[in-house]
């Protein structure tokens, strides 16, 4: 079974954006040097991946990111995060299957030769231009998917095996045209830095989001029957498979063509086109129909999954938590999805909506290194019971208070004889002992808050250092102030998590012999300030559209959310616990 997880996580991550990205990036950042870009986004993308892997280990839930915040953030921030992750998804698809037409034209002759059901049309009086053939691939792939996770992860598992072997025809024909011609693209005169280290850094912000889609890996986490051993194997193996695929095609595609000649939408088809094999043209477009289709199950799969998860807490209506008995797929979020992703694909140009997809991702990203923080440094000691489980949970724990009873035989005797056990237990204390236990308590109240208040920092540290960095439009003398007093907070908080002990977190809350990530508290804090630096990067349009849609979902939380939540009503359990609860939780969808 892990091997689909794996194919899954390569299929949604390994994508469109290899067969685009390869010319746009060589041309306007990396230069020859586009595989130290892939490279340093790949590591990039690892440092995520770890904070991901230890997560899903720990409590491995549908909601992914968003059930990871909800536990250690706190419902507020985990709405959020859902419902950027929510936007995410929903437009990502949407793109995804508006790309794919384009490419079916090509098999045509182009867009005028394209058959009447699978062109784009301008609707009258409106400038609009429709596309039935992507609302249509939409509902196919979201019928698919309510088969069962196991199907249509079987299906996209073939999907991204084809795909994959599309790129080794890339890397082998390639090389091989690469030692016929002497690795032109290599002998430019500006070198192999041409726009510099900094040009490379950029290309490396570029391609980072090439590697978006391996989260999705731990969205399944229901459906996994091991999930201690097969979500880190799965995130880490489909990561590392993906970053080869990536480096191996940028190598062969820059020594072929001069990265200053190479075509930004088809780098990789015009390449061979351009030593004489038109016909490769027409293998490297059917490998982009294959990612593009791959990436649009990886788009659809999550979201069904955490508009389940949101419902379980009664943040959304309890339509969306429902499970169908035969496929155990949360079939309704399902087709709501496909019909929402359907409609933006049909009437909608979502490429002016693009970089809205890297908020939520980038958002997830830095909430689970975050978590990883809290977990390690100041895990909850009691979490909440899901509604569902709460009856079988009282249940068993009304089970274990009459086997008490009965191994002290408080049941078989009579009044007088209960009271001797319990002067028997009382004389057994020790003021010594007490005093001990109080001066722990009050030494684990300490450490928890110097923890809490180092997290602050370095958090604080981050944004002011990202934010400082980024203001090129400010004099030098502010940039270096705001730069200088950044690395003071985040170091300053880097070594008092440093110095604080975190053995009682990592062995706690939900850890059962599963996935660490290593390099705690550095791996962590280095991967918030890489998000947070690209979060903060982005367009000021992307950022005035998803604040729009981050608002809609304050009004949605607090009119409804708020209302409805399982917390009003909620039964803590403790959180040793949680490795019960979790396992008993899987069973709610597979």
């Amino acid at each position: 079974m892990v091997n689909l997880y794996v194919l899954s996580g390569v299929g949604s991550t390994v994508g469109a954006g290899v067969y685009v990205l390869v010319g746009t990036v060589a041309r306007e950042h990396a230069g020859p040097a586009l595989t130290i870009s892939f490279l340093i986004a790949g590591i990039a993308a690892a440092l995520s991946a770890f904070c991901y892997a230890e997560l899903a280990s720990r409590c491995p839930s549908a909601g992914s990111a968003y059930h990871y915040s909800y536990i250690c953030v706190g419902e507020g921030v985990a709405w959020l995060i859902g419902w950027a992750l929510v936007l995410e998804y929903t437009i990502g698809g949407s793109a995804v299957a508006r790309g794919i037409s384009p490419n079916l034209a090509l098999f045509f002759g182009g867009q005028d030769s394209v058959p009447w059901i699978l062109a784009r049309h301008q609707l009258p009086w409106f400038d609009i231009i429709v596309d039935p053939c992507a609302a249509a691939l939409v509902f196919v792939v979201t019928v698919l998917l309510c088969v069962g996770i196991k199907e249509s992860s079987f299906a996209q598992g073939v999907v991204t095996v084809l795909n994959a072997c599309v790129m080794i025809f890339v890397i082998v024909a390639g090389s091989y045209i690469g030692f016929q011609i002497g690795w032109v693209g290599y002998k430019v005169s500006d070198g192999y830095f041409p726009h510099g280290v900094n040009g490379m850094l950029a290309g490396s912000a570029t391609v980072f989001f090439a590697y978006i889609g391996f989260d999705t890996v731990a969205s399944t986490a229901e459906e996994v029957k091991n999930p201690q051993r097969d979500l880190p194997l799965g995130i880490g193996v489909a990561l590392a498979i993906c970053c080869a695929l990536y480096m191996a095609v940028s190598v062969v595609i820059v020594g072929l063509v001069p990265y200053f000649a190479m075509d930004p939408d088809t780098p990789i088809s015009s390449a061979f086109a351009r030593h004489g094999m038109q016909w490769a043209m027409y293998v490297v477009t059917s490998g982009a129909v294959l990612a593009l289709c791959s990436t649009l199950m990886g788009s659809l799969l999550p979201q069904p999954r955490i508009l389940m998860a949101m419902a379980r807490d009664g943040l959304l209506p309890s339509f969306f938590s429902d499970v169908n008995k035969q496929t155990q797929v949360p079939v309704k979020s399902t087709i709501v999805t496909g019909i929402c992703a359907a409609a933006l694909a049909f009437a909608m140009d979502v490429s002016q909506l693009a970089g809205m997809v890297s908020v939520g991702t980038l958002l997830a990203f830095t909430i689970v290194a975050v978590s990883i923080l809290i977990l390690r440094y100041v895990p909850p000691d009691e979490v909440p019971l899901p509604p569902s489980m709460q009856e079988s949970f009282c249940l068993n724990q009304e089970c274990d208070e009459e086997r008490d009873r009965g191994l002290l035989g408080v049941g078989n005797c009579n009044l007088s004889q209960t009271k001797d056990v319990i002067v028997v237990v009382e004389s057994v204390k020790d003021p010594l002992i007490d005093k001990r236990l109080h001066k722990g308590k009050m030494d684990e109240t300490k450490r928890r808050k110097i923890a809490s208040l180092s997290i602050g920092s370095v958090c604080v540290g981050v944004l002011i250092l990202a934010s400082s960095a980024s203001a090129t439009w400010l004099p030098f003398l502010p940039i270096c102030i705001g730069c200088t007093i950044g690395v003071v907070l985040l170091l300053a908080g880097l070594s008092l998590l440093s110095w604080i002990d975190q053995d009682a977190g990592r062995h706690s809350f939900g850890h059962s012999g599963g996935f660490t990530c290593p390099f705690v508290p550095v791996l962590p804090v280095l991967c918030i300030l890489i998000n947070t630096y690209l979060l903060i990067n982005l367009s000021g349009d992307t950022w005035m559209r998803v604040g729009i849609w981050l608002l809609l979902g304050v009004l949605v939380y607090a009119f409804y959310g708020r209302t409805h939540s399982s917390l009003i009503d909620v039964v803590y359990v403790p959180a040793a616990q949680a490795d019960e609860i979790y396992r008993s939780s899987s069973g709610y969808v597979s």
